[in-house]
């Protein structure tokens, strides 16, 4: 019955060569489609094996009362035949199909391959799909696409020649009226729609028709005398199109509905202008109602769940990725910022496509996820910038949920594990896009990441210690952050940083990050320590790594004056201090007039600045030792004013004949880093003339300096200093710049009941903060090790003094380290030294004795690993050893250990964890912590 069916059909639609061939086109058209449908009431009525379609079109030509029998247009009678058939064809399939469902299932074993399941009777063969489509073509091109309004869908002159020939076809004067022909085209297409296999033909190549035919008769407006519908007929029309849409795939409808809009002067579905796309500039006019109707369409596709992807893809998909796709994006994101007509409210509208945005970020096609997140990063941009409110609410605010997360868990309301690994990575991946590859700095962008950016660091700081996919990430946020903040902000946010103020906005004390499973982080509760001595170590090394990562940012900023601004910043600080603590020395505190309350807060308020001014120190010494000198010292006009008032103030200070700032340890320090640094820029290889007007400021003080000075080192680099400026470098001493930094190694840290343990200092550098990166190195221009009889060396470095002894262990690790003879013929010794020094509870000290443990495990790996796993195990092993810090020892010895061990992972591995893969000790940018000997043969 379907083949009979469909031999109908095909009768009806096939062409006739020789009639076309002797007359016009249109002629031949008009005379081909009466002489076959004269053929197929002919073959109906003589054929037996179509006696069952005649008879089946009978009964649905009985029921149809939309058929004109009378009409005397001989397209509009084509158009009806083919109707009947398409209608005996639904219905024949839908009997057969309900027959086949309610079958029992056959017997036997379906799954051996001579039982395979039948095929259900709806299913057409290829040859089949190719007749009825030609009929489907027929019907829209004859009965369909001629009757629709000017504007309204593509004309069939667009489309080809052969719709230009049915455009002078159609009469329109002849019965039925054109409003009802449409009317009963578009309501046989949607009953045979309702079968799945002819709904397949008839919406992948009819659905803007039909669409539009609904369109038209719903809504198209009508003076009351001139409509040609009656009201329930436009109401159903209406709800067909609602279900249509409905059921359909989105991103098809979308595009469909942007079609029929029109040309590009058109909007969609928020009054913006999709774009210059090269199908819509070639549509025409589309009428008033018709382009409001799609809007209002257009945005209820937008508000649905999935509505933004749904419009995304329907522009979007099929390109090639060039200028123009990139064109698309940004119309695509403006027409989401847009809020439409048809929203009740800002906020309804906002709280839907917000969370849709985001989504598009998350996208792991390859082919389209590009786009996608070009739209969502863009989307983000405008709507921070045009709706900072809603943004801030519905957009940034989610997307930093998890870092905001790290601030304020607490552990009575959150479990073990506070954020999961796959929401710190989504979040950090997110902002990645959002803020850096989007580099759209605005005031809500970068206020809204500065209350999360010390999780960032530490974060940051945690990933450089482990292999973590979120390292990058993380470090290109920060370096974002730094370099497009104010100068005011991101310094602020160094200080915050590197411990100088408050820490607020950080990870909740009670919480600490830890390694995912999936090469992210996630945020858990705390371990307890129940040792004091190792919490106390892990603090004091956490704060030193986290300085150390601070100073490996600041020297990834690329033609920045940050560092610089940072560092004079600090060196200001550090000379302000010095004066107060001038103050504060002639100021005693009167105990008996003071109540037990204010006594201690005074001494607390004391102890809070001392500690102050220690942390400083340290963060000084960590940034000279670490930055390059062309890093801090870009702009010389900064440096000069700073050391105009430094010298300045030095000056007053040498007023007082003896007076008690001479002495005093950090004024000496902070006057040798200042002509550290002078010296330093005069020993640049080129300085300008510029350079030297700048710094003739400095020749008054310099000269008071060179005359005046208690010190006689201070008085000649004064004099040197003073001679290199006035004459432009034409007189030029040896090794200035050697000189400061012997002056900065020899000049003693503090008196001796100012000198520090470990747990006051921290484990600051064993270096003084000096300029040339030297503190003691002979590398930065300080004293030459050659100088001096080994002899020597050996007993400096049991020197009460700590600068001394600090340097006289650089000495002998540089000495193991070039495998000196007299030091290889002293190791025992030298390990001596080292072991005993290792005890020190100063950490100038014990840091040089690990480094030289390391050195000379590196070099002699054979005996001296021993030694050192055997004081690892059972503890210090001298006989001097104090028991009591045994622990603290063996902590010191599993340092040395570490290090050892991965110098010698890389040159197992011929140095391939050169790329921050490694721990922290070899990844570090400080000059202490990469070795420079080359490796021994083995």
């Amino acid at each position: 019955m379907t083949s009979a069916i469909l031999s109908a059909i095909n009768i009806l639609t096939k062409p006739l060569g020789e009639a076309s061939a002797q007359a016009s086109q249109q002629e031949a058209l008009h005379a081909a489609l009466g002489a076959n449908r004269a053929l197929l009431l002919e073959r109906l009525q003589s054929d037996s094996s179509l006696q069952p379609v005649r008879s089946q079109r009978e009964e649905v030509k009985a029921a149809a009362g939309w058929f004109c029998s009378e009409t005397h247009d001989v397209t509009w009678s084509f158009v009806q035949e083919c109707l009947l058939l398409l209608l005996t064809l639904t219905r024949h399939l839908t009997d057969e199909l309900k027959r086949f469902q309610e079958a029992p299932p056959p017997s036997g074993n379906l799954r051996t391959p001579e039982m395979a399941p039948p095929l259900p009777p709806d299913v057409l063969s290829v040859s089949q799909q190719k007749t009825l489509g030609a009929a489907l073509q027929f019907v829209v091109s004859l009965g369909l696409c001629p009757y629709l309004a000017a504007g309204v869908g593509v004309p069939l002159g667009r489309r080809s020649a052969f719709g230009s020939v049915v455009e002078k076809l159609i009469r329109r004067e002849a019965s039925p009226p054109a409003g009802r022909r449409l009317l009963t085209t578009t309501r046989v297409l949607l009953q045979a729609a309702e079968l799945a296999t002819l709904a397949t033909l008839v919406f992948t190549r009819h659905l803007g028709d039909v669409m539009a035919a609904l369109c038209q008769l719903g809504y198209e407006p009508h003076r009351e005398e001139d409509r040609p519908l009656r009201p329930e007929e436009c109401r159903s029309c209406k709800e067909a199109l609602r279900n249509l849409l409905g059921k359909v795939y989105q991103p098809i409808v979308v595009k469909e509905l942007l079609i029929l809009q029109g040309g590009p002067k058109q909007s969609g579905p928020s009054g913006s202008s999709v774009g210059s796309s090269s199908s819509r500039a070639a549509l025409g006019s589309a009428p008033a109602w018709l382009r409001r109707l799609c809007g209002q369409l257009l945005s209820e596709r937008l508000m649905q769940p999935n509505g933004v992807q749904a419009v995304v893809r329907a522009i979007l998909e099929g390109g090639t990725g060039g200028d123009s796709d990139w064109r698309k994006c940004d119309a695509v994101a403006r027409i989401l910022v847009a809020c439409p007509h048809q929203s009740a409210s800002a906020d309804g509208y906002f709280r839907l496509v917000c969370p849709q945005v985001l989504e598009l970020l998350h996208i792991r096609d390859k082919l389209t996820a590009l786009q996608f997140q070009r739209v969502a990063t863009r989307a983000a941009l405008l709507m921070v910038q045009e709706r900072p409110g809603f943004a801030q609410q519905y957009l940034l605010g989610p997307l930093l949920a998890p870092l905001r997360r790290c601030i304020t868990a607490s552990a009575e309301e959150q479990s073990q594990v506070a954020v999961e690994e796959s929401e710190l990575t989504r979040c950090l991946e997110d902002v990645y896009k959002v803020w850096v590859v989007g580099n759209s700095p605005s005031a809500a962008l970068l206020a809204a990441l500065e209350e999360v950016v010390p999780v960032v660091f530490t974060l940051f700081c945690f990933t450089k210690q482990n292999v973590s996919h979120l390292r990058g990430p993380c470090q290109e946020i920060l370096l974002w952050f730094l370099s497009h903040s104010e100068t005011s902000a991101s310094l602020s946010s160094l200080r915050q940083l590197s411990g100088l103020r408050e820490r607020r906005n950080d990870v909740a004390a009670e919480f600490q990050f830890a390694a995912g499973g999936g090469g992210g982080v996630r945020l858990r509760c705390r371990q307890t320590c129940s040792d004091e001595d190792e919490e106390l170590y892990e603090k004091l090394s956490g704060e030193q790594w986290r300085l150390e990562c601070l100073m490996q940012l600041l020297a990834q900023l690329k033609d920045s004056d940050l560092p610089g601004d940072f560092f004079l910043d600090l060196l200001q600080e550090l000379t302000s201090w010095a004066a107060d603590e001038e103050t504060e020395g002639d100021d005693e505190l009167d105990v008996a007039a003071m109540t037990l309350l204010e006594v201690e807060r005074q001494l607390l308020g004391g102890a809070e600045r001392r500690a102050g001014r220690l942390t400083l120190l340290q963060v000084l010494a960590v940034m000279v030792e670490c930055l390059q000198h062309d890093r801090l010292l870009r702009r010389t006009s900064q440096v000069v004013d700073f050391m105009v008032s430094l010298l300045q103030r030095a000056c007053v200070g040498l007023g007082a004949a003896a007076g008690p700032s001479v002495g005093n340890p950090v004024e000496s320090q902070t006057l040798s880093m200042g002509m550290g640094l002078v010296a330093t820029l005069l020993s640049a290889p080129q300085v300008s003339a510029e350079d030297y007007s700048c710094m003739s400021r400095l020749l008054p003080p310099l000269e008071a300096l060179s005359q005046r000075h208690p010190d006689a080192v201070v008085q000649e680099l004064a004099s040197n200093l003073r001679a290199v400026i006035a004459t432009r470098g034409a007189c030029r001493p040896d090794d200035l710049a050697g000189a400061a930094a012997a002056r900065g190694s020899r000049e003693p840290e503090s008196k001796g009941n100012n000198r520090q343990t470990p747990a006051s200092t921290g484990s600051s550098s064993p270096q003084q903060p000096c300029p040339t990166g030297g503190g003691g190195r002979t590398s930065a221009g300080g004293p030459d090790p050659n100088d001096k009889p080994f002899s020597d060396w050996l007993l400096e470095a049991c020197d009460p003094d700590v600068p001394t002894r600090a340097f006289a262990l650089r000495v002998l690790t540089q000495r193991v380290r070039r495998r000196d003879p007299e030091a290889v013929q002293a190791q025992e010794k030298v390990l001596t030294l080292f072991l005993e020094n290792l005890e020190h509870e100063d950490a100038f000290v014990y840091l040089s004795a690990i480094q030289g443990l390391a050195v000379l495990a590196d070099s002699y790996p054979g005996r001296i690993l021993q030694r050192l796993l055997k004081d690892f195990q059972h503890g210090p092993s001298l006989p001097s050893s104090n028991k009591e810090r045994s622990l603290e020892t063996r902590l010191k010895v599993g340092e040395v250990l570490m290090r050892a061990s991965r110098a010698m992972a890389e040159l197992l591995s011929d140095g391939s964890d050169q790329n921050g893969e490694g721990g922290r000790g070899e990844e570090s940018c400080c000059p202490r912590r990469r070795s420079a000997a080359p490796r021994p043969q083995r």
